[in-house]
């Protein structure tokens, strides 16, 4: 498994637990989808991760280019499975739509924490709704749908609860937890470091909201055994 960040390294939202660089992003490269085509070939993946910085400049947010890399690894590769970590694309349906076209095996979209802390970061209350809008289109489309959240920002054990319940509400399958680590000292400070006892309980109580496969650690992120999580669900 790898994951592959694709349409640059400059993301156009200033979320303040991210340590992506923020600014006005490069055009996008027309041969990137088939030079990631060819790196899963050349590394002989059985599973590839494909994510990328947020792209608000873009018409479509990137959608189109990551179709474009979705079937150029699937044309080149058959056998790989292709799991997409993707941005809301500002709640466009028709962008989602575009990606859902390419058949990815699996759909990822963090929540990234709480409803609650998202005034903490830098991100609109809103958009927590947005998001799981995202995940929950996913599923209608028939697609394994992910998510993940960072803990250590201030946010209160019922809080993370009421994350499952809402993740479950629309039927997610998979989930990752990990600690928030703060990349700089422009970004958020971290309040606490959860244990790893923790983390356990963490996962105990997501897999008995029914999520199908849960990974919880301190260093756990949204590609950890990303294949073998899939691989539970994925015929």
């Amino acid at each position: 498994t790898a994951t592959f960040l694709i349409m640059g390294d400059i993301c156009t939202r200033n979320c303040l637990f991210c340590a992506v660089d923020k600014g006005k992003p490069q055009p996008l490269n027309p041969q990137e989808p088939e030079n990631v085509a060819q790196a899963v070939k050349a590394m002989e993946l059985k599973y590839a991760v494909i994510t990328s910085v947020t792209r608000d400049d873009l018409p479509d947010g990137g959608a189109h280019h990551f179709a474009q890399t979705i079937r150029a690894i699937k044309q080149l590769n058959p056998k790989v499975k292709v799991e997409v970590l993707i941005p809301d694309f500002q709640g466009n349906l028709d962008s989602l739509k575009i990606v859902f076209e390419a058949c990815p095996d699996v759909v990822n979209h963090n929540l990234e924490t709480p409803q609650n802390i998202y005034s903490k970061i830098n991100r609109p209350y809103q958009f927590y709704n947005r998001s799981l809008k995202v995940l929950d289109e996913a599923k209608k489309a028939g697609f394994i749908t992910k998510s993940g959240l960072m803990v250590g920002l201030g946010e209160k054990e019922e809080d993370i609860l009421k994350t499952f319940e809402d993740l479950r509400e629309i039927s997610c399958d998979l989930l990752t937890i990990g600690q928030y680590l703060q990349p700089t000292k422009k970004n958020c400070p971290v309040v606490r470091y959860y244990s790893p006892q923790e983390f356990l309980w963490l996962k105990k109580q997501a897999l008995n909201y029914g999520f199908k496969a849960v990974e919880s650690g301190p260093l756990v992120r949204s590609s950890f055994k990303a294949a073998e999580m899939a691989r539970k669900l994925i015929l």
